[in-house]
Parts: C-alpha cells; sequence; structure tokens
C-alpha cells in the first residue's frame, strides 16, 4: 500500500485520483478516508490531499501547495521575496495572488492567503520553478515587490526617502540586492498596475 502512495511524490492530489491507485476495492471513497485517518495521507480542503513525506520520502512543498490548493494563483508577496532570500524574516503564512475572490486556509500544512489581482497584471513577471520532480508558479523578486507595496495600504512612496526606508527598515532588503533587479517588470506593472506612483519611486531609485 505505502509504495502505491509513494508514487505520488509531494504533489496534491484529488479523492478521484487516490481513489484510481485502488481499482480492485469497491468503497474508494471509503479507503480515502482510511488513509487519512491512518496519517497516510493529509487532508488539505475538501477533496484535495497530500502524501505524508514519511511514506514518499519527499519534503511538502508550501509554494507547490499553494498552486494547487487555490488555482489559478502564483506565490508572491513576502513569501516570494523570502524564497529567493531578499528579506531576512521568516515568513509563517504562504500569500499568493489570485484571479480569483480573496481567501484564506488554514490547513495542517500551513496558513495559506490568496489576494485578488485583476487579469492584466495577474501574468507579468512570473515565474516556473523546476525542481526534485516537480514546478510551482512564483512571481518573480520585481513582481513580489510591486505586489507586496501595491497591497499594503499604509505604503505610499512619494519620495526617494521614502522608497530608501522601505526598504532598508521596513522589509530590510538590501539596496544591492533591490539595484540588481529588472526595471522592465517594474516598467510593465506601472502601466497597468496599482499605487502607479509607488513603483515609479522605486524605480527612479534604481535608477540613481
Amino acid at each position: 500500500m505505502n509504495n502505491v502512495l509513494s508514487r505520488l511524490g509531494n504533489i496534491p492530489v484529488t479523492t478521484p485520483m487516490l481513489e484510481s491507485l485502488y481499482p480492485h476495492l469497491k468503497g474508494g471513497n471509503q479507503k480515502v478516508r482510511l488513509l487519512e485517518r491512518d496519517g497516510e495521507i493529509i487532508r488539505l480542503k475538501r477533496g484535495l490531499y497530500v502524501c505524508n513525506p514519511e511514506i514518499t520520502g519527499k519534503a511538502l512543498s508550501t509554494e507547490l501547495i499553494a498552486n494547487h490548493l487555490y488555482a489559478p494563483s502564483y506565490v508572491s508577496l513576502s513569501s516570494a521575496l523570502r524564497y529567493y532570500g531578499l528579506i531576512p524574516e521568516a515568513v509563517y503564512t504562504t500569500q499568493s495572488m489570485t484571479l480569483k475572490h480573496s481567501r484564506d486556509f488554514d490547513t495542517p500544512i500551513g496558513r495559506f492567503e490568496y489576494i485578488y489581482m485583476p487579469r492584466e497584471t495577474f501574468s507579468i513577471g512570473l515565474s516556473s520553478i523546476k525542481q526534485d520532480g516537480y514546478a510551482f508558479v512564483i512571481a518573480t523578486p520585481e513582481k513580489a515587490l510591486c505586489d507586496l507595496i501595491a497591497n499594503s495600504p499604509n505604503v505610499n512612496l512619494r519620495y526617494l526617502k521614502d522608497a530608501e526606508i522601505y526598504l532598508a527598515e521596513d522589509i530590510r532588503m538590501e539596496i544591492e540586492d533591490f539595484k540588481q533587479m529588472n526595471t522592465s517588470i517594474f516598467e510593465k506593472y506601472i502601466e497597468i498596475g496599482k499605487k502607479a506612483e509607488s513603483i515609479k519611486t522605486l524605480l527612479r531609485l534604481m535608477k540613481k
């Protein structure tokens, strides 16, 4: 039984997918409930599970789970900046942007937050990270920073000094790392995204 589950790795799976692993059983749904009861699978939400890493030998990926838990979505904001090592603080909630309504999920793996984003800005600056047999979609560092500013109500970067303080003190990002970012993503975001004036100030600081 464990060998059957180990094929799934760390990719989230639906109830029908789990049931298909046991075609010889009539009560497939009952089997899924037993697997959950015995701790062999972990329920993320109704109808969506991940296998216990003790069985698969593969560590769970919160980024991969986030993509599957509420789609379409991509990991962004502080979660993405922390993934890239651009901010020092640990982020205990996996934050994503979505085309759907904003929503939160509390799971045994952790908390997942989703913020609505208009379709026209959704596809700017996305990256597909491939590793160890799976892939997930995450914002580039530039897009994650734009998303963070655009969705922080109290952030208004009118002057270069405002931007410097925000980067160095509020999110504690190294200015050297910031100045190596791709200006084209900021320029695209300015055209159609929120907080255009604040992003323009960031761009001026980058080119300073």
